[in-house]
């Protein structure tokens, strides 16, 4: 009897131990549908680093296109021109969009990064915007003006008040100008270059300042409505899509370049901002 009762038992620990295996299998095939047990490709996280507008709004945009492409995109908003590539050089984002190639330029050449442009996407004309005077001829002598901070849109923006015959620069200088190489300012306006981000909160309390788009964006101010002057589309800073030299070719970097530089992207842009910003491909 004895040991009848230990074969039952035997047989009956046998069988139990033989049903909890295929659970664990069954569950294991389960959690397998995202992978490649169904021959899906698995999911990459891209992390990109954008000012809010209009860059985030464009990654927002091109969020479902990429799912369907296995790459889960997680936009990182930045409210200033310089974390985006410190993270991005660090290794704790894989891209950013936020800048154009010579604001690139100019900070690789300054911190010594290796930061590579992989697509161009969009041009964001610059303009010069005032709470004070209606037009530019209304402009007074010692007025305050506000310009970037930064060499590469503080020459841009010198360059644009030059065009608009408001002051003269060395010769040859042309967007690479600075405040010094003024040679003539006949309005002697009072020029304080400031960070770009701060721009449209000192609106109010200077006569003119020359605001990159995106921040006039933020503002809600519309550059083709309440630009005093403003960039034509032939300006040559297109804003890029920015990698790292070792994973600029990967594959989930490169559908992003395409994504950013889709036929529906060109839609979203031409119908949402409305000549504000223009695509740029």
């Amino acid at each position: 009897m004895k040991k009848t009762s230990y074969m039952i038992i035997t047989l009956m620990l046998m069988f139990a131990l033989t049903a909890c295996g295929q659970d664990k299998n069954a569950e294991g095939n389960t959690s397998g549908t995202n992978g490649a047990g169904t021959g899906k490709p698995s999911e990459v996280t891209l992390k990109v680093g954008a000012s809010p507008v209009p860059h985030a709004e464009l990654l927002e945009f091109v969020k479902p296109m990429l799912k369907e492409q296995g790459i889960n995109l997680e936009v990182m908003e930045f409210n200033d021109y310089v974390q985006p590539n410190t993270q991005l050089f660090e290794k704790n984002i894989d891209a950013n969009f936020f800048q154009h190639t010579p604001y690139l330029e100019q900070f690789n050449k300054d911190k010594g990064y290796d930061l590579v442009n992989v697509a161009g996407v969009h041009i964001e004309p610059f303009g010069a915007y005032s709470k004070k005077i209606k037009k530019i001829e209304e402009l007074k002598d010692g007025a305050k003006v506000v310009i970037p901070n930064d060499p590469s849109n503080g020459g841009r923006a010198l360059a644009l008040m030059a065009e608009h015959g408001l002051l003269k620069l060395k010769d040859g200088v042309g967007v690479n100008g600075t405040v010094s190489d003024i040679t003539e300012n006949p309005k002697k306006l009072a020029i304080t270059e400031v960070e770009a981000a701060t721009l449209p909160r000192v609106l109010g309390e200077v006569d003119l300042a020359l605001i990159n788009t995106n921040y006039a964006l933020e503002a809600d101010l519309v550059p083709t409505k309440d630009a005093l002057f403003i960039e034509g589309n032939d300006s040559p800073y297109v804003n890029i899509l920015v990698a790292r030299p070792d994973n600029k070719d990967s594959d989930a970097i490169q559908k992003l370049a395409a994504a950013l530089r889709s036929p529906e992207v060109k839609k979203f842009i031409e119908e949402k901002y409305k000549g504000a910003i223009v695509a740029a491909f």
